[in-house]
């Protein structure tokens, strides 16, 4: 069995204090909206392409904030991904309202800044380490001990 490692770009919403959080319909554990790089495709731009895919918007990736690695399991197989984390900006949104998916397997919601760790956001690090990075850009993290 060949193994891979999955390159994705994330963004990093924040309006008025509160991130926006992604997550599969009926999982628990949440993550920053984005995906996959394609194959000599530019980080940014998968972004920017990803939230159009998710959400039928237009988005901004703005500076790179940092990187985590994270190894996790899917329905019993071992995963492992690289995590490029970028500022994100979706004009129109707010907070007041989660944004509606344009995939039936995806949802939305806000969470603020302060409470990521209730948000269950993976990689777990990324919970004490998106505050510093938007304060001060350029960090890594890692799941891999």
């Amino acid at each position: 069995m060949k193994r891979h490692i999955e390159l994705i770009a994330r963004g990093v919403c924040v309006v008025r204090g509160q991130v926006l959080l992604c997550h599969s319909r009926g999982a628990a554990n949440t993550y920053l909206p984005g995906g996959h790089i394609e194959f000599r495709e530019p980080a940014r731009a998968a972004l920017e392409r990803e939230v159009r895919e998710e959400l039928g918007r237009r988005a901004r990736a703005g500076r790179f904030l940092g990187a985590v690695e994270h190894a996790f399991r899917q329905r019993g197989r071992r995963h492992a991904e690289l995590n490029l984390l970028f500022e994100l900006e979706i004009p129109g949104l707010s907070p007041a309202a989660a944004p509606a998916s344009r995939e039936a397997w995806i949802e939305f919601r806000w969470c603020p800044l302060a409470r990521l760790r209730r948000g269950r956001l993976e990689p777990s690090p990324l919970a004490a380490l998106l505050p510093r990075w938007i304060r001060r850009p350029g960090g890594f993290g890692s799941t891999l001990h």
